[in-house]
């Protein structure tokens, strides 16, 4: 004879399933602005090396765009820095509904609070990324005037 499952913990874990979708379809999308800003880190590292190997520093025009290179860099780095740790949190969020229910404890309070500081962390990056569009978009205007 087949044994019968725990109706209880199939309906617990079935909610925290539906409870984990939305977590889960913001990390791909924190995933997704993350491999975005990696790709525009790479670029920004490509041109430094590009400008450092023909003579950076030492022309004024080469140096000025370097400077600014380097505080994109610098930004970029923040918004992934960022972007990781509300995805991480998010994970932690997901894994502490699955935990809980196996536990029989009640998270509301510390999913509540992971989840508004992986919003609080992915409004960070977002806006880091804004500054170095900002600042990149600055350049095009500078060559342009």
């Amino acid at each position: 004879m087949l044994p019968v499952p725990d109706v209880f913990n199939v309906a617990s874990v079935a909610n925290v399933i539906q409870l984990a979708v939305a977590p889960a379809f913001l990390l791909t999308g924190s995933g997704a602005m993350i491999g975005v800003m990696a790709g525009r880190l790479a670029r920004v590292v490509d041109r430094f090396r590009e400008l450092q190997d023909t003579g950076g520093w030492e022309h004024v025009g080469q140096s000025l765009e370097m400077t600014m290179l380097l505080k994109r860099s610098r930004w970029i780095h923040r918004a992934i820095i960022l972007s990781t740790l509300a995805a991480l949190l998010v994970c932690i969020v997901i894994a502490t509904l699955f935990a809980a229910v196996e536990v029989g404890w009640n998270p509301s309070r510390l999913v509540s609070l992971l989840f508004i500081c992986a919003m609080c962390s992915l409004v960070g990056g977002l806006l880091c990324f804004l500054r170095e569009i900002a600042l990149s978009t600055d350049i095009i205007e500078e060559f342009r005037g």
